[in-house]
């Protein structure tokens, strides 16, 4: 018996976005929009949006194509010290950076969709070298900025790796520094994500200020906090004369 197998023809844009290369973080997209004749690609990414607790950051990085940064990938795949030196890297070497944010109570007012998008705007607009090009992971921002939203972007341009990067460190620091003022939360350790143990923490103690009120755990545990309490609601302290006329006026 014979056996043949038929070579199926591949397109070539098919295999330059075959699987292990859409893993792969580099510096293609820059490079195509600086063929196009882009010269000042910002890339753009949030940290935060999950969490039931905080801000939501988001970072916007212009790279200096000439100063390359060993490293660079989707900050959730890189150790919390390898974000730090890759972080001290990125601000020094980078045409411009910012790191903006937007606090918990514009994220119940908005949805933390809108949140994020907002946080990416201001980064942008605070730039010190406004960007002609935009890479975004996932996301399209109302701006007059030519833009590309890349589908896990974090983790395939170098530019939106690097902001990633600083938007994580940066809610990192703030999130240690909530955890020494709400320690019950676990904050340093969890950054407000809905770990066990968080959970359990909103459980027993009810949620603090700062934790978002429009996520479902946070918002149920208003009601059913074991350690909640109600206060008994004031009531007006009536006189002889009132209290008598009370008595007269109620039916028997």
């Amino acid at each position: 018996m014979f056996s043949c197998r038929i070579a199926r023809v591949v397109p070539a844009d098919a295999m330059l976005e075959s699987a292990p290369m859409r893993r792969l973080c580099s510096s293609r997209f820059e490079r195509t929009a600086r063929h196009n004749g882009w010269q000042r690609i910002a890339g753009l990414d949030e940290a935060g949006r999950g969490s039931l607790f905080g801000p939501v950051f988001a970072a916007a990085v212009i790279l200096n194509p000439r100063r390359r940064i060993v490293g660079l990938d989707d900050s959730k795949k890189l150790t919390p010290e390898h974000r730090e030196i890759l972080a001290g890297r990125i601000r020094e070497h980078a045409l411009a950076w910012c790191v903006a944010q937007v606090d918990s109570s514009r994220i119940d007012a908005w949805n933390i969709y809108q949140a994020s998008r907002q946080a990416m705007t201001d980064a942008v607009a605070q730039l010190s070298i406004q960007p002609d090009f935009l890479l975004i992971d996932a996301m399209h921002l109302d701006l007059l900025v030519e833009q590309k939203p890349i589908v896990k972007g974090d983790a395939r341009s170098v530019s939106i790796a690097a902001a990633s990067i600083l938007a994580k460190v940066a809610r990192d620091e703030v999130m240690r520094e909530f955890g020494q003022i709400y320690p019950v939360y676990g904050l340093a350790s969890n950054k407000g994500y809905g770990t066990r143990a968080h959970l359990e923490a909103l459980r027993t103690h009810g949620p603090s200020p700062l934790h978002r009120f429009s996520f479902a755990p946070v918002r149920d545990a208003v009601c059913w906090a074991a350690a909640a309490t109600q206060e008994n609601l004031p009531l007006p302290s009536l006189s002889n004369n009132e209290s008598a006329t009370s008595s007269l006026d109620s039916p028997l």
